[in-house]
């Protein structure tokens, strides 16, 4: 006979059990941020942002010898420049404002929406987004939060990438369900100084601070949790609010979330290695040239080279009336192949960075708009890539900001369509440019030849400037067949 009870009991322990060795979301959450702070993604993006300040490898290199044990040794008094030609940065320059560097366009039919947007994405926002471009290209990722200041304005604040670590609701990266924001503070005890590690997970609750000991997060009282964002009523009292999505919009400089510095550390590397050893080698004196020992009578030579390397100097002496001495055969330093491995090294750096080069043959003379496009090839194709992730984000974006002016009382623009336009920064031939659009006048509209002119920055006041001049033309004509004193006897005589 089955005894019920006993069963009953097993079942519970199980559970039990089962529910003991189920993790926390806190302690999710603590094993995810040690996976992550030594993961290779994050190394990824902490490397493209110390290359972009010039802090490249090339720093750390030592000079080395043979040593006598066969094994490589730290040699102190050899040259050991460390050049550093920062062609990476050039590249994240270029890119970022090539598509961000010109004000933003807001296309839409209702001009009081474009009016808030303008006043809200104002010039300001203008920096934070280029220097999210930044951002983006050196890690792979970039991360804006919307927010409300101690002023109670609507303003953005830029995340690190290697701040980040998303929780995606979908394999794709395109919904977050909550993130972390991982970032070290300076701080005193006493007279020391001391780093500590804040914590910060956005949810759709609001956001939960701690401070990370060792693997642990412990609640900071300092700072301690809150919802998003608050406001006082009519009655003065305080209302806190959260946002109904996370308020971290991802801005990916490419779909697979791929660093810039991945294409090239390597090309960027070996440029900054040959441009130092060629100097080293400009500086070094015969101890880099070829040894010829004759009755040489001493140690075996990885001694020699070593004490020859140290001290600049060897001892030779006659053995059996054979005298003894050191011949050299010099090696030249070629400057010419330096030129040419360097120059094959940019040239490979601005290929797979999908840059162009401003020196390029086909920029020589007065080069036509199909040799400029040509050399803008490459940069277009990755910044459409870019503005793809950029367009997708701006939706995300929209959405905080129309919410931000239906709370304000200014408008509900959530029905509202717009099209956000990048205004890329090419060179152009604007002779040939100017011609063109002359030649469109009575094909296309006044409105689409102006917002194609090069020396146009603002269609609208431009068109309003034309429609004034039209208007006063008008009134000037107007004026000459109705003289202010037709009225008069003399007028009318």
């Amino acid at each position: 006979m089955i005894n019920i009870s006993s069963e009953m009991s097993k079942i519970k322990d199980i559970i039990t059990r089962a529910a003991s060795k189920r993790m926390t979301e806190k302690q999710f959450i603590e094993v995810e941020i040690k996976k992550w702070e030594s993961s290779i993604n994050r190394k990824n993006m902490i490397t493209g942002e110390k290359y972009y300040k010039g802090e490249h490898d090339i720093l750390q290199r030592q000079r080395t010898m043979v040593g006598q044990d066969g094994l490589l040794q730290v040699v102190y008094n050899l040259p050991n420049n460390k050049i550093v030609d920062n062609q990476y940065a050039k590249m994240v320059d270029q890119k970022k404002n090539y598509l961000l560097s010109q004000a933003l366009t807001f296309d839409t039919e209702n001009k009081n929406y474009e009016a808030a947007l303008k006043k809200v994405l104002n010039k300001r926002f203008q920096r934070t987004l280029k220097n999210l471009g930044e951002d983006s290209l050196n890690g792979g990722i970039g991360w804006l939060h919307p927010y409300y200041n101690d002023l109670g304005e609507f303003s953005f604040k830029r995340f690190q990438p290697y701040e980040i670590l998303p929780f995606w609701k979908d394999a794709e990266h395109t919904e977050l369900d909550f993130a972390v924001r991982l970032y070290e503070v300076e701080a005193y005890e006493g007279a020391k100084e001391k780093t500590i590690k804040k914590v910060e997970v956005y949810t759709l609750n609001g956001i939960d601070r701690y401070v990370l000991e060792g693997n642990t997060l412990i609640p900071d009282i300092e700072n301690p949790s809150s919802n998003y964002f608050s406001f006082t009523d009519g009655e003065g009292e305080v209302v806190e609010l959260n946002w109904e999505r996370i308020p971290l919009i991802p801005f990916k400089y490419n779909a697979k979330e791929i660093p810039l510095i991945t294409r090239v550390k390597s090309l960027q590397d070996g440029i900054n290695i040959m441009l130092s050893d060629f100097e080293n080698n400009m500086q070094e004196d015969a101890r880099n040239t070829i040894l010829v020992i004759e009755n040489y009578d001493g140690a075996n030579l990885a001694e020699f080279r070593h004490n020859l390397a140290t001290y600049g100097a060897v001892k030779v002496k006659s053995i059996d009336g054979a005298k003894g001495g050191v011949k050299t055969l010099t090696v030249e330093v070629n400057a010419e192949n330096y030129k040419a491995i360097v120059e094959i090294f940019k040239k490979a750096l601005i290929e797979n960075a999908r840059g162009y080069d401003a020196k390029d043959e086909r920029m020589s003379g007065t080069p036509n708009q199909m040799n400029i496009q040509s050399m803008y090839n490459d940069i277009d194709l990755d910044a459409n890539e870019m503005e793809t992730e950029y367009q997708a984000s701006f939706e995300e974006l929209l959405w905080f900001v129309n919410t931000h002016l239906n709370l304000s009382g200014i408008g509900n623009f959530f029905n509202e369509s717009v099209e956000v336009i990048f205004n890329r920064d090419m060179m152009m031939n604007e002779s040939t440019v100017i011609d063109n659009l002359a030649k469109s006048v009575g094909i296309l509209s006044s409105e689409t030849i102006i917002s194609q002119h090069p020396w146009i920055t603002d269609v609208e006041k431009e068109l309003q400037r034309i429609k004034g001049e039209k208007e006063e033309a008008m009134a000037d004509y107007q004026g000459a067949f109705n003289p202010i004193n037709a009225g008069d006897d003399n007028a009318q005589e």
